[in-house]
């Protein structure tokens, strides 16, 4: 690690590759990650050592979809190894994206990508009820069909057709945490635990086994960052800060609060559940886990958020 340098988790959304609907490509998603480079570096050279992660919520729905149009030929992608081959590209387009920059800037550090698991309890709740949809829409009858098929699980999606649902566990332990540590204090940025790191269980031998599930990556991403003692999670998403009573005419942007503030408000329902609720969860985790601070904003105002100029901030006291 640089010395006396901070370590920051950065865990940024996979939908912060997709700009919009018009630049969904591999080549749109590097350029997106190119962007996200830039604010890295000037993180790196303001001192700071960081772990970086990764969600792949729309990656996956692309291979899933590949997966499902090619069914009648060959074998569909399992869960755990679609997670992989995410973590695979997607810690290639930001390896590459980083190196370039640094090379530009002159920055002596390297990045690396680990292939990453996260365990899950087997007995966790969520595998008897699974809510987290994937892959595509379909009829209900072409639905059902698959899921006899394949053995999946299908429910209706809020009257736009019929999904495919997966568990959704609590991350419990990064498999590969030892590795993650000592790496980054050798000096890398590391890329780890895309996607939340692939869902793997203890079998009864004590064997590693991948399960068809989705790790909420912000969940894994407070459990990375408390395990290696990191001084800030710093979250990236697609909205300059989080805001409570979010588009109604009571909106409000929320500049600083503190960590009581923060369970109070979480506690209330501010947050939905399905985007800004389990990233606050996980902030509040963070801080609770001993963490200093938390931070949330998008990509392009990294630099201004840590300058205290935007974003929200999660503090102790």
């Amino acid at each position: 690690m640089t010395p006396n340098g901070k370590l920051a988790v950065v865990a940024v959304g996979g939908n912060s590759l997709i700009i919009d609907k018009d630049h969904q490509s591999i080549p749109d998603q590097y350029n997106a990650a190119a962007m996200t480079a830039r604010s890295i570096a000037d993180m790196v050279q303001a001192g700071w050592n960081i772990v970086l992660t990764h969600g792949n919520g729309p990656q996956i729905g692309f291979i899933l979809r590949r997966s499902e149009l090619s069914i009648h030929e060959v074998s569909p992608v399992p869960m755990d190894y679609a997670g992989a081959d995410l973590q695979g590209a997607i810690g290639y387009m930001f390896d590459r994206a980083l190196r370039n920059e640094f090379r530009r800037r002159g920055i002596a550090r390297r990045p690396l990508a680990v292939v990453t698991q996260t365990l899950v309890d087997r007995n966790d709740p969520a595998f008897a009820n699974p809510t987290k949809p994937i892959g595509s829409h379909f009829d209900e009858a072409t639905a059902r069909r698959i899921a006899a098929q394949q053995g999946w699980t299908v429910r209706e999606d809020a009257g736009r057709g019929w999904r495919r649902v997966v568990p959704s566990p609590r991350p419990q332990r990064i498999v590969e945490l030892d590795e993650i540590c000592f790496l980054a204090r050798a000096g890398y940025l590391v890329i780890a635990c895309g996607g939340g790191g692939i869902p793997v269980i203890e079998d009864e031998r004590g064997d590693l086994v991948g399960v068809e599930a989705v790790i909420d990556k912000d969940l894994a991403s407070s459990l990375l960052a408390r395990d290696l003692g990191a001084d800030l999670l710093l979250v990236s998403t697609g909205v300059e800060k989080v805001a409570i009573h979010f588009n109604t005419p009571q909106q409000r942007w929320l500049d600083r609060i503190t960590l009581d503030d923060a369970r109070r408000l979480y506690a209330e329902n501010h947050f939905d559940p399905g985007s800004m609720g389990p990233k606050v969860c996980a902030l509040i985790e963070f801080l609770e886990g001993g963490g200093a601070e938390g931070l949330v904003t998008n990509p392009q105002n990294l630099g201004r958020a840590l300058a205290g100029d935007t974003g929200t901030r999660i503090v102790r006291h």
